[in-house]
């Protein structure tokens, strides 16, 4: 009975994009006036931010998470390794970000929210994207995973597992597959300019579940920021929709804190869900006042479009 009337529930998902140590408690209460059923976190809370994961964490709204490259600076690089500002020997930031997130990360696993019929499935975690395989003593050393290929079948195998027929993939990086311009969703843009960045082991995950028969109708993920490099007059494109209606959703608005004429606008993007379906994703920007100062509506479902159930 629960489920029958989730399916013409409305639902309402905000989608936090990278927020690179830019989380305070007005946002935690924004989330709150805006109503939301659900919030996701594409990660980079910080360059191994522990007290920003401890604030998300401590957040009293269902939740998913997976975390970013940054999210692992200090740990999965020979560079980052080198400018570690903690003794290593000692502590530990990537395990006490994991420890602190812990149900709510979703990296490699799932999380049911079976009381709105939907299943959050996390891609590869601390993930900087692209074609070439990296950081594989990391990888390794942390979640066994030495190729693509294995990586694909966790993931995968994670939303075989799912409770619900309707499954939201959270990735910090996108899936391949979505254009190789520059200001595509997860374009390269920086020199060489072009290609696509995403993970092809998330676009692989992705099709299986399909092909398994789940119902995907939303994949989200950050990492490429709305703010190109290499020219400043215009965005990336941050929203595709696939040719099987499924939405793919860049959320990194980056600053997603902005000071404005003495007060601050703090983005989150909004995705509402209908019968299982994306009906509306829009960005939003929350005043002082925890009201939606700005809204950018980047898609809207034809009322002609065929439902999935």
């Amino acid at each position: 009975m629960a489920k029958q009337m989730n399916q013409t529930k409305s639902i309402k998902i905000a989608v936090v994009g990278d927020v690179h140590h830019q989380w305070e408690p007005e946002d935690g209460e924004a989330l709150k006036h805006l109503g939301v059923d659900l919030v996701l976190f594409v990660g980079d809370f910080g360059n191994e931010s522990v007290e920003v994961v401890r604030a998300v964490a401590s957040l009293d709204i269902p939740k998913a998470a997976v975390f970013g490259n940054h999210d692992a600076w200090y740990t999965a690089t020979d560079w980052g390794r080198s400018q570690c500002p903690y003794d290593r020997t000692q502590e530990d930031w990537v395990k006490q970000q994991l420890d602190l997130m812990g149900e709510a990360h979703v990296g490699y696993g799932k999380r049911d929210f079976p009381e709105l019929d939907i299943t959050v499935v996390g891609s590869r975690p601390f993930t900087w994207g692209g074609s070439e395989w990296k950081y594989a003593d990391f990888y390794r050393d942390w979640f066994g995973v030495e190729s693509f290929e294995e990586s694909a079948r966790l993931i995968a195998g994670a939303a075989a597992d799912a409770d619900c027929e309707n499954v939201i993939f959270l990735g910090h990086t996108g899936p391949t597959g979505l254009g190789e311009a520059p200001e595509d969703p997860c374009g390269r843009d920086w020199k060489p300019l072009g290609g696509d960045w995403g993970d092809p082991d998330f676009a692989e995950a992705i099709d299986r579940t399909r092909t398994a028969g789940k119902h995907v109708p939303l994949v989200t993920f950050g990492h490429m920021h709305h703010k190109l490099r290499h020219i400043k007059k215009e965005l990336r494109k941050s929203l595709s929709v696939g040719a099987e209606g499924t939405v793919y959703l860049n959320a990194a608005s980056v600053p997603r804190i902005v000071e404005r004429e003495r007060s601050k606008l703090r983005n989150f993007s909004i995705v509402l869900l209908e019968s299982g379906v994306v009906s509306e994703v829009s960005l939003v920007w929350v005043g002082d006042d925890f009201a939606v100062a700005l809204e950018q509506i980047l898609y809207r479902r034809a009322e002609s479009a065929t439902i999935c159930s």
